[in-house]
C-alpha cells in the first residue's frame, strides 16, 4: 500500500505514522508542509498533491478542533472540516483510493444514556459538531470507498488533551473541580491508529463494487465514565507512578456542567456503541482505564524527579 497521511503532527496522526508503517509506504504531511501540500486550509493545493502522489489510501487525521473558538470562527471551521473534506473525497474517488477520516461524538445531541449507534439521528449542539457532520456527509457523497471513524475524548502522550491538562493542574493546585454530568469513553490515539491499520489490512485489495464494509463506524475504548471519574483515576495513578502532584485524588471534586460555562454546548451523553466496528472487523476494544493508566505511566516516566 501507498498511504498519504494528513495531520501527521496531531495526536492521532502521530500514532498513525507508527501503525500504518507495517502496511507499506507512508507519506506523512502536516499543515506546515510546503507549499501548502498538507494544509486543509488550502484544499486545492492539497488536491494537487493527492493527484500527483496517487496513494492507494488517503488518511485524513487533520481537522479544526478548537471547539469553543469555532462558535466565532464558523467559516474557518467549515472550510477545514467540511469543504476541504469534499475536495479530498472527490480527488480520492477520481484516483480510486480509499479515504479514511475521523469524526466525533459531537455529531449527536447528547441526550439520554443509551450509547449512540451509527444509524441514530444526528443533531449537533455546536458549530464544531455541525462542521464535522458536514465533512462526514461530503465524504460519503463523493467517495464510495470510505471509512469514517467517529471517536470520543481522544488523548495520548503526544499533543494537548484533557488528561495532560488535568495532571498539569494537579501539579500546581491543592484541589480541582471537574464536570461530572458528561459521559463518554476516553480513547487513546494509539488505539484509534491500531484499529485503522487493522481495518485497512483487512480491506487490502477490496473491489469497490462489492466491499460492504465501507461506511461510518464508532471507535472508542470499552466502557464509559464521566470527566470527574476520569480525572480522579488519572490523578490517583499518577501519584502511584511517582508523579509529584499537589492534588490528591480525593480532592478532585465533582461539579455540574452548569458551573463550568463554555462558549460551545457539550453533549451530556457521548457514549458510542462500537458493536458494528467490532463485528465487521473481528476486533476487541480494551477498557478505557487501560489507555489512561498506560499514558499516565508514560508521562510519569518523562517527569523530572523533584
Amino acid at each position: 500500500m501507498k498511504i498519504l497521511l494528513l495531520g501527521a503532527n496531531g495526536q492521532v496522526g502521530w500514532q498513525l505514522q507508527r501503525s500504518l508503517g507495517v502496511l507499506g509506504e507512508v507519506i506523512a504531511l502536516n499543515r506546515h508542509s510546503a507549499p501548502h501540500s498538507g494544509n486543509l486550509g488550502h484544499p486545492e493545493a492539497l488536491a494537487r498533491t493527492v493527484q500527483a502522489l496517487r496513494p492507494d489510501v488517503l488518511v485524513n487525521a487533520a481537522a479544526y478542533t478548537a471547539v469553543d473558538r469555532a462558535e466565532s470562527e464558523r467559516e474557518q471551521a467549515f472550510a477545514i472540516n467540511a469543504l476541504a473534506c469534499e475536495v479530498l473525497a472527490r480527488v480520492a474517488h477520481r484516483i480510486g483510493a480509499w479515504m479514511v477520516h475521523y469524526s466525533t461524538d459531537y455529531v449527536f445531541p447528547g441526550g439520554g444514556e443509551r450509547p449512540w449507534s451509527e444509524v441514530d439521528d444526528t443533531a449537533p449542539l455546536n458549530v464544531y459538531g455541525h462542521s464535522k457532520l458536514a465533512g462526514e456527509q461530503a465524504i460519503a457523497a463523493h467517495c464510495p470507498r470510505h471509512l469514517i471513524f467517529r471517536t470520543s475524548w481522544v488523548f495520548d502522550t503526544w499533543g494537548q488533551n484533557f488528561l495532560k491538562s488535568i495532571l498539569r493542574a494537579a501539579a500546581q493546585r491543592d484541589s480541582l473541580t471537574v464536570v461530572s454530568d458528561q459521559w463518554g469513553a476516553p480513547t487513546r490515539a494509539a488505539l484509534i491508529a491500531d484499529v485503522t491499520a487493522q481495518a485497512l489490512m483487512q480491506l487490502r485489495g477490496a473491489v469497490p463494487a462489492v466491499e460492504p464494509r465501507a461506511g461510518i463506524y464508532h471507535l472508542a475504548a470499552a466502557g464509559f465514565t464521566n470527566w470527574h471519574a476520569y480525572a480522579e483515576l488519572a490523578v490517583r495513578h499518577a501519584i502511584e507512578c511517582g508523579m509529584p502532584l499537589r492534588t490528591a485524588a480525593e480532592r478532585v471534586q465533582p461539579i455540574p456542567s452548569s458551573q463550568y460555562p463554555v462558549a460551545a454546548a457539550r453533549p451530556g451523553n457521548s457514549r458510542l456503541d462500537t458493536s458494528r466496528l467490532r463485528q465487521a472487523f473481528g476486533l476487541n476494544l480494551p477498557p478505557w482505564q487501560d489507555g489512561v493508566r498506560a499514558v499516565v505511566a508514560e508521562l510519569a516516566a518523562l517527569t523530572p524527579v523533584q
